[in-house]
């Protein structure tokens, strides 16, 4: 995990899940998520004290088990003013939310309560509006509304550089999952064309690397939403009588060249996929249907 610097205040953790830093003064520091787990944060923690950077602050996005699993860490070692987005920060305090949402609410077998899907409790000091203005000291920070991969992602903008956390990914993390993870699409394509027209002098996103002209990056994400629900919308149409979200699921999938190898894995995809179905069902181009008790899926024209 390398630290780079972007301006004189400004660097990240450049990692498999990146990691922001904001040097606000030289008694007060802020990180911009934790990363996964107890030992990013070790790495992390390790840095800023060998270049002697100070922290006091922890600005979590989104309550995904990647951004925030060092945080527990984090706040066992070091008196850190953790603060998070509404809904995101209900999330963080009782992590048990996320695998019983992708569990479709029932109580989530062992399995699924693993570390990439749910983290240790992180206590929250500041309920933050996912879009406004903070300060620490004499710093503003302005949060961005970012919703669409979480329920209300926030990035964070300081020093005309965007931490836009999952609000884009970097082409590489694109190509490595096929069909990312979203709960709203409409939002995700609404968040992607606000990143893009945001003035900044440069994006670094939660998965990939600081770029200072991000525009080709997000052009490959909103095409990349676009061809998956073009792609939906034909496998509707194409069965005749309808398809079950379940096939749905299994054709997108098998089509993109993607193997699921276990059952958290296979709700995560079929999450996103019904995301994308709701985003269509809103544009009337299909409907859920109820057939001999099976809920099925079917386009409103052929």
């Amino acid at each position: 995990m390398d630290f780079q610097w972007i301006t004189d205040r400004v660097g990240y953790f450049q990692g498999a899940v990146n990691i922001g830093y904001v040097k606000v003064s030289p008694q007060e520091g802020l990180l911009v998520d934790a990363g996964l787990d107890d030992q990013a944060m070790k790495k992390v923690l390790k840095s800023l004290k060998m270049q002697n950077l100070p922290l006091t602050h922890l600005f979590i996005t989104h309550a995904h088990a990647d951004h925030y699993g060092g945080a527990a860490y984090l706040q066992k070692m070091s008196e850190v003013n953790t603060l998070a987005p509404e809904l995101e920060a209900a999330i963080l305090q009782n992590p048990m939310i996320e695998p019983l949402y992708l569990y479709n609410g029932a109580y989530p077998m062992d399995e699924w309560r693993n570390k990439f899907l749910e983290g240790k409790p992180v206590r929250i000091d500041t309920v933050l509006k996912a879009e406004g203005e903070f300060r620490i000291g004499e710093a503003i920070f302005r949060t961005i509304s970012l919703s669409g991969h979480s329920y209300n992602q926030s990035g964070l903008f300081f020093d005309n550089i965007l931490f836009a956390s999952d609000g884009y990914f970097g082409v590489d993390a694109l190509e490595k999952h096929g069909i990312p993870f979203i709960v709203d699409a409409e939002r995700t394509m609404d968040s992607l064309e606000k990143i893009k027209k945001l003035p900044c002098k440069g994006a670094v996103p939660g998965h990939g690397r600081f770029e200072e002209d991000h525009s080709y990056t997000i052009d490959k994400n909103i095409a990349l939403h676009k061809e998956i629900e073009r792609e939906l919308y034909e496998a509707v149409k194409a069965k005749i009588g309808g398809i079950s979200l379940e096939e749905l699921v299994s054709t997108i999938c098998t089509d993109k060249g993607i193997i699921i190898k276990n059952p958290p894995s296979y709700m995560l995809f079929r999450t996103a996929i019904t995301a994308y179905l709701t985003k269509l069902i809103k544009e009337k181009q299909v409907r859920f249907v109820m057939k001999e008790n099976q809920l099925l899926i079917e386009p409103l024209s052929r």
